[in-house]
């Protein structure tokens, strides 16, 4: 556990805390942050209300708190039932598997998130714990971490496939909380594989995490809560939304990638630009994020071209540093339609392949 070893909800809350500017890729960042704030729980069915089993046998409550959050995914169907009754039943379809097929004394996990953006208890007693803000329920979700880690398993199956934008928002509302409840520092969210040799929680959830980190620090540091109206976020895989021509070949070589892989080709001075479409809302401003893996010999200056509403403007990015997470361009003036938005163009002076992985894109 890091931090000061006092709750924040022990800490004055009308703190203020000074933003430190940060490199991004290229780009700083500085400012000051809001007031901190409370962390506005999100609803959590308990086991009584989704219809639990009781466990088979009594669960092991220990005084020490938690430490870290390790995520999960069920590696299940992505169903598109975002209801209440199909959450409420996804949480005793894996409670049965636990208990009758693994054996358990009762869900693994101390908490679980549906596809359409619901939380539920898993683990019997973990939600008085954690409304306690002390102590933990030993769970059964990763090996030599049940009594040092929540678990939170998200509906569905991240290998290939982006988690709804409902999941991801309850996830970092549930984790700020968590954070907020046990004095958990956001760095320290993991995903299962980071302490075990598992594919769990699959590729685009795990390179997800960067951005849950920095999500759920912005919402302790007193940002708003839901998230913004309209963010869309647009995959090199993402169907119907990003297109290249066949210059633009495909590599999972980096780790640092965002989803199962990304584009890469050669730079010339030739118009052959790799686009990723949006339906944006309405007229207004927006900021736009990119996404790529930073390697030594990629393209030193990848020009990203931005299709704003006072015609196309260039932003040029390092794309040797700085991967593995959400770089910001800026904020631009979008109109609104169903549109290329960002292209990567590979009209570049420097050497290196040049990148196209994905962009993220939000009202401010």
């Amino acid at each position: 556990m890091t931090g000061n070893p006092l709750s924040r909800r022990d800490v004055m809350r009308g703190a203020v805390m000074l933003g430190v500017g940060a490199a991004t890729g290229g780009f700083t960042i500085a400012g000051a942050t809001p007031a901190m704030a409370a962390v506005a729980a999100p609803t959590i069915a308990s086991c009584a209300t989704w219809g639990a089993r009781p466990p088979s046998s009594s669960l092991s409550v220990i005084s020490t708190s938690p430490d870290k959050i390790l995520v999960h995914h069920t590696a299940g169907a992505n169903s598109t039932d975002y209801s209440q009754a199909h959450a409420y039943a996804v949480a005793r379809s894996i409670q049965n598997t636990h208990m009758d097929d693994n054996g358990w004394s009762d869900t693994g996990q101390h908490f679980t998130v549906s596809r359409g953006g619901y939380v539920m208890e898993g683990r019997h007693n973990s939600l008085a714990r954690l409304q306690a803000g002390s102590g933990m329920v030993v769970g059964a979700h990763c090996p030599g971490q049940n009594d040092k880690a929540i678990g939170i398993e998200n509906e569905g199956l991240y290998t290939s496939a982006t988690p709804p934008a409902a999941l991801y928002n309850r996830l970092v509302q549930l984790c700020a909380y968590i954070c907020d409840q046990y004095n958990i520092n956001a760095t320290k969210i993991y995903g299962h594989r980071d302490y075990l040799a598992t594919a769990c929680p699959g590729d685009v959830l795990y390179a997800k995490l960067p951005q849950l980190r920095s999500d759920v620090a912005a919402l302790l540091a007193g940002g708003s809560t839901p998230p913004p109206t309209f963010s869309t976020i647009i995959d090199n895989t993402t169907t119907g939304r990003f297109t290249a021509s066949a210059n633009w070949l495909t590599s999972s070589y980096s780790t640092q990638r965002y989803g199962a892989d990304y584009r890469y080709a050669n730079p010339e001075a030739i118009s052959d630009p790799a686009y990723y479409k949006a339906n944006i809302p309405a007229d207004g401003l927006y900021k736009i994020d990119v996404w790529y893996p930073g390697i030594a010999g990629y393209n030193t200056a990848t020009p990203y071209i931005v299709l704003a509403k006072d015609g196309n403007q260039t932003v040029v990015v390092n794309q040797t540093t700085g991967g593995g997470a959400w770089r910001t361009l800026g904020n631009f003036t979008l109109t609104a339609g169903d549109k290329d938005v960002v292209g990567v163009s590979r009209w570049s002076s420097a050497s290196g392949y040049v990148i196209a992985d994905a962009v993220r894109i939000t009202a401010v």
